[in-house]
């Protein structure tokens, strides 16, 4: 029997989860979280082989943070992303974070079963659209952006000063400029608002 955590903040969204994995006799669901950090929470007394986890939750840590707070326990489960979101940024956050796999919740149900299936044994899981934008960084990486400067470029476009970004990644502002230089080389632009509608344009940001 392969146990689930399931972590989404919608109600609706877990209870359809439960009942997706539900019809697999292999597979059951021995707890919910509706945040990250309750979820690092269960796991630690749940012990869930798999943690199924969105990326957007509330308040609180986001499901890259959670995962890479689950991912320094003594005996870490394995954290299969589900989410909406399917830019660079997301993607390589989560991957850093340490997650074996990265879903988006059009999955079909028996692609999603099985997907549970193969991280529980140590395989990774990519959405086919996410493995095409993986496999193109690596035929192009002096065009990509680095998963800092990425994620850089997502607090820009959530319209963040340069300090506020220095403040809430703890590096220094010099350090974000530095950053923002680069993205504008590998974009093509040459201000913040650009950066920001082509890396849009481009997949790389949400």
């Amino acid at each position: 029997m392969i146990t689930v955590l399931v972590v989404d903040d919608h109600p609706i969204v877990r209870a359809g989860l439960r009942a997706t994995l539900a019809a697999d006799p292999g597979l059951s669901v021995v707890g919910e979280a509706s945040g990250g950090e309750e979820a690092v929470r269960l796991v630690q007394g749940l012990h869930p082989q798999v943690v199924l986890m969105d990326l957007q939750l509330g308040a609180g840590i986001d499901g890259a943070q959670a995962t890479a707070r689950l991912r320094e326990l003594p005996e870490p489960p394995r954290v299969l992303i589900l989410t909406t979101y399917d830019s660079d940024a997301d993607i390589l956050r989560a991957i850093e974070a340490g997650a074996i796999g990265y879903l988006l919740k059009d999955a079909d149900p028996d692609d999603l079963r099985a997907a549970v299936r193969a991280a529980a044994a140590g395989e990774t899981v990519l959405a086919p659209s996410v493995a095409t934008r993986l496999v193109s960084r690596v035929r192009s990486p002096g065009a990509s952006l680095t998963p800092r400067e990425a994620e850089v470029l997502q607090l820009v476009a959530a319209g963040h000063s340069n300090s506020a970004i220095a403040r809430q990644l703890f590096i220094t502002e010099a350090t974000v400029k530095s950053h923002l230089v680069q993205v504008f080389a590998k974009l093509g632009v040459d201000n913040r608002t650009a950066a920001t509608a082509e890396a849009r344009r481009r997949g790389i940001i949400r």
